[in-house]
């Protein structure tokens, strides 16, 4: 069997499974999404204890205070996900509309005064909450977004999850050549959002300190941002009691210094601060089980 053929099955078995969660009344969908987060939890034994590992050592560190034990946060971590993964669904079957209805959004004057200058806003968060409904409402409400992305290994899932994004009005640039299609949209006045929460090769960033230990970070939002003057907001979504919110920050003042390289250590180290701040507030709603801190000597 060839590797298109197997792509194929693939993506239709997740199809059929992933229909009869689409089709569920919302709230009922989001508590099976939460069950589904939490068998996760415990079939997924390596990223798990990738999680559990990478929350307890900045625990013990005292780079992170939290009020539970590191474990029953991860468990509320992978429910999350899997809340998540329900609400995106039904948004991808087309059955999700009530779920983008619902998001509020703070801080939209944030994004006026940065768009009015005309010289094109970069987005930046992370991996989280729901960041794929964020950057759907945000496309709904506010302004289409182009999503700097990487693609997907299955080329019909690829396809299908880029279709739903453009249907709401987002475009997508893959990560390979990006920084051409990124420039051209800074130019245009319009709006990239970049994820910038995971390791990246020494080539493609800076080692900064992120909450307390060293860890490779991308350096394209501060290098397009200098090259650009393209204003830079920090944008993230929570989990509510209600739903979700959105909230916009003023747009990050760029480091003056006068060492071009240092400047962009400096202002990518700026640029996460705003999703250390995130996961101190919301330690549950980020991807603990991604390797943050690899390639970087230490425990």
């Amino acid at each position: 069997m060839t590797r298109r053929a197997v792509w194929f099955i693939e993506a239709c078995f997740i199809l059929l499974l992933s229909l009869p969660l689409a089709l569920m009344p919302l709230s009922f969908a989001q508590k099976v999404g939460e069950k589904l987060g939490l068998l996760l939890f415990f079939i997924w034994k390596s990223r798990r204890e990738v999680a559990i590992r990478n929350l307890s050592h900045l625990i013990e560190n005292g780079a992170l205070r939290v009020s539970e034990p590191a474990e029953k946060i991860i468990r509320d971590n992978f429910q999350n996900l899997g809340q998540s993964f329900a609400e995106v669904l039904k948004i991808y079957f087309g059955l999700g509309r009530s779920i983008i209805d619902s998001v509020t959004i703070e801080g939209i004057e944030h994004f006026q005064e940065a768009r009015a200058k005309g010289r094109g806003i970069l987005l930046i968060t992370g991996h989280c909450g729901n960041w794929e409904l964020l950057a759907i409402t945000a496309s709904v409400k506010v302004t289409p977004i182009a999503i700097v992305a990487r693609r997907i290994n299955n080329p019909y899932i690829n396809r299908l999850v880029e279709k739903v994004r453009k249907r709401y009005g987002n475009k997508v640039i893959y990560k390979q050549g990006a920084l051409k299609p990124i420039m051209q949209e800074t130019k245009n006045n319009g709006c990239v959002g970049i994820l910038m929460d995971q390791a990246v090769v020494p080539e493609e960033g800076y080692i900064i300190n992120f909450l307390g230990r060293g860890a490779w970070t991308t350096k394209m939002p501060a290098l397009i941002a200098k090259k650009t003057g393209a204003a830079v907001l920090p944008v993230f979504m929570h989990r509510t009691k209600t739903g979700h919110a959105i909230g916009v920050y003023p747009a990050v003042e760029l480091s003056s210094n006068s060492d071009r390289e240092q400047a962009l250590i400096e202002d990518t180290q700026r640029f996460s601060s705003f999703i250390e701040a995130y996961i101190r507030e919301h330690p549950e709603e980020w991807l603990w089980m991604h390797r943050r801190w690899k390639r970087v000597p230490g425990p």
